[in-house]
């Protein structure tokens, strides 16, 4: 007869869940603080509005788990307001003016870096926070003199989650992908008598970040419905795919030294 093993605990990551002891040590064995950054606003009629706070935060702690123990990272409570003046229209929506947006991310981090941690990742989960991320960024490193990266999991992931979403190359607007994570980790907030609803034009996030010659749209010019792709298809399993392929993608390089190698 064999003796049953219990299963490894997982590694408490969550800076709000740890003592200032504790995050102390963390600070000390110079730990990566990963602090999300997502949106509060509509994601079609299937769907939360707190979906990129939700995602974001779960793609963290993945992340911070798979990380332990060879090399620490701690979760910081999640930004869950963002830019999202194009989503205004259909209610339900929160959003910041770019000098808020900055100030925030400032003093947040000065925050982080004032509790001995040297190293920060704003981890993205919103693509209308992209474009301000990539100036914020420069701006918070002079500003702080100190390394802070910054990441869109669904980018980082892109070549990973191409091969698990059926119609569609990546995350969109409410889509397969952001509705099957969803199933996945918060099944009752997934209105399935909505999904037959729950479809819209592709919208390619990558593709509108170019500095080519375009102005700003309001979503509902993009889609009426709110949506951007298809929900139909998407499953908790295909959801749970998505989740661990968006971790293991970051903690893959992370792990590897960058950005700061």
């Amino acid at each position: 007869m064999t003796e049953s093993t219990a299963p490894t605990p997982r590694p408490e990551v969550a800076w709000s869940r740890l003592s200032a002891e504790a995050l102390n040590d963390l600070a000390r064995r110079d730990a990566v603080v990963l602090l999300p950054v997502a949106s509060t606003e509509q994601h079609g009629p299937h769907i939360p509005t707190g979906v990129d706070d939700f995602l974001g935060t779960a793609i963290c702690h993945r992340t911070a788990e798979r990380l332990a123990p060879d090399h620490p990272a701690v979760v910081a409570p999640t930004l869950w307001c963002g830019l999202a003046e194009h989503h205004v229209a259909f209610g339900g929506t929160f959003t910041l003016s770019l000098s808020t947006y900055h100030a925030l991310l400032r003093d947040l981090c000065r925050s982080i870096l004032g509790a001995g941690f040297r190293r920060i990742v704003l981890v993205n989960s919103h693509g209308g926070n992209i474009a301000a991320l990539s100036a914020l960024a420069v701006e918070l490193t002079r500003e702080l003199d100190a390394a802070i990266a910054t990441v869109t999991y669904f980018v980082e992931a892109a070549d990973a989650v191409a091969g698990i979403l059926e119609d569609q190359a990546n995350v969109m607007h409410a889509c397969e992908g952001e509705t099957a994570m969803m199933m996945a980790l918060a099944p009752d907030l997934v209105d399935a008598a909505r999904l037959p609803e729950a479809h819209g034009p592709a919208f390619d996030v990558a593709a509108s970040l170019l500095p080519t010659l375009r102005r700003v749209r309001a979503w509902e010019d993009v889609s009426p419905g709110g949506v951007a792709g298809d929900a139909r298809r998407a499953t908790a399993n295909k959801g749970e795919a998505l989740l661990d392929a968006c971790a293991g993608a970051l903690a893959d390089r992370l792990r590897a030294g960058e950005p700061w190698a």
